[in-house]
């Protein structure tokens, strides 16, 4: 590798303490940056993609009735022949590889290989109309450009470069850089270091930067600047928190369940992964004929919401059903994007209870359904703060997170994320096995 080369002549490594510091800090930048430009380039597609695919359903209102189908099992095919560790969201993989850091470098979870069959086959999804988010695919992503740039530096691989690898993404994913602190926290790290901490803010920060410099300052989901009356609060916050935490807990517990079930029927529809995806794809073409409103990571209709605009009552149970059928088909894809859509959507249905402004109600239904997946009621708070404007509402989002979070535990004991993550170890600690066996096994859902 002549690039190695003149990277060791430049920055011997027996130098001293100060080139492997500088090594290290090096790699941090360059990987960031790189993962920024990525993230803003899968955004750019993604919704070119999904623009596409409302063309398409404009046009020729029956297609995807085929199309989506045959996308769901095509994809599905692909990722159980060649990228068996791209499935799925992309999140559990990372933090699987951290427990092993320098071994699952060099193993499939993190490799570039991996990365780009993520990037394209999450676009595929997209453009299929599948119910999946950009933001758990860019954790992984971002992972892999960060764990290469390390190797391409001969850095030694800890942690906390998976860590602030896939922190980098969600900052980038969302342009909301305290997020990407917050999910380190919550999500990536088992346990949070002063030295890990350093890593991962440089990694968000400049990641954030690239973002923001080359997109703007944007609202994702735009601007909600309403706020809301202490007794207000005190009629509407239990309500949802208990509504968004229960179905959220349902969704993590039914993804958890179906994937270790070993219930007969179970067993061999997970073993018929490709059947299964075209079965999928058949529901979420169905549903989305249907609403017209669930294709894709639902940001149009999030935004609305968000904004006053308004959305059929229906809109959140049918987005719901349409990420689970996403969900269990096997087939890459994230699921934060779709997680705050379906949130929308619960407040939107329950915003008839209250006099309080439907958009408020929206926003705290976000949080609650949010939090009753992912169970990271910080990292909640601060992506709703940040993707909708409404620091207004900081307090009860607090309040709603938290008691969300509560009753999404009495529901679904595991986190989903960890949940899952247990599958990957356990296929690593396997040394690998075929494609067909992982989800006869069920590990990756």
């Amino acid at each position: 590798m002549k690039l190695r080369s003149q990277i060791d002549r430049l920055l011997p490594r027996s130098a001293g303490r100060l080139v492997p510091v500088a090594r290290r800090r090096i790699a941090t930048a360059l990987g960031a940056v790189l993962l920024g430009l990525v993230a803003l380039v899968f955004a750019a597609l993604g919704d070119r993609l999904q623009r596409a695919q409302l063309q398409i359903v404009h046009h020729w209102p029956y297609a995807p009735l085929i199309l989506t189908p045959l996308i769901f099992a095509g994809t599905a095919w692909i990722t159980c022949r060649w990228f068996a560790a791209a499935r799925g969201s992309g999140i559990p993989q990372v933090i699987a590889a951290a427990h092993n850091p320098e071994g699952s470098s060099k193993g499939p979870f993190v490799s570039l290989r991996t990365a780009w069959a993520k990037f394209g086959l999450t676009l595929a999804m997209l453009f299929g109309g599948g119910s999946v988010g950009r933001e758990g695919p860019t954790v992984q992503i971002s992972a892999a450009i960060m764990i290469a740039m390390h190797r391409l530096l001969r850095v030694p691989i800890t942690s906390g470069v998976y860590i602030a690898g896939g922190a980098a993404g969600v900052s980038a994913a969302f342009n909301t850089p305290l997020a990407g602190v917050a999910f380190a926290i919550e999500e990536l790290a088992a346990a949070y270091e002063q030295r890990v901490a350093v890593l991962v803010m440089a990694a968000v920060m400049i990641a954030g930067f690239v973002s923001l410099g080359i997109a703007g300052d944007y609202v994702y989901f735009g601007a909600m600047r309403q706020t809301l009356e202490f007794g207000a609060a005190l009629a509407v916050i239990p309500v949802v928190a208990v509504c968004g935490g229960l179905a959220g807990g349902l969704f993590s517990r039914g993804v958890l369940g179906f994937g270790r079930s070993t219930h007969r029927a179970i067993v061999a529809i997970r073993a018929r992964p490709v059947l299964l995806a075209l079965g999928c794809g058949v529901l979420v073409a169905v549903i989305g004929l249907a609403t017209g409103l669930t294709w894709g990571t639902g940001y149009e209709t999030t935004r609305n919401l968000v904004e006053g605009e308004g959305a059929p009552l229906w809109f959140g149970p049918a987005k719901l059903v349409s990420t689970l059928a996403t969900t269990l088909s096997g087939t890459p894809g994230g699921i934060f994007a779709p997680s705050l859509s379906v949130g929308a959507g619960i407040g939107n249905l329950l915003s008839p209870l209250f006099a309080t402004p439907v958009s408020v109600v929206v926003v705290l239904g976000m949080i609650a359904y949010f939090v009753g997946v992912v169970r990271a009621p910080l990292t909640a708070v601060i992506i709703i703060t940040e993707t909708t404007a409404s620091r207004g509402l900081v307090l009860p989002l607090f309040a709603t997170a938290l008691i969300a979070d509560a009753v999404s535990a009495l529901v679904c004991r595991e986190r989903l994320y960890h949940g899952l993550s247990r599958g990957f170890l356990a296929e690593e600690g396997k040394g690998g096995q075929s494609a067909a066996s992982q989800e006869a096994d069920g590990a990756g859902r």
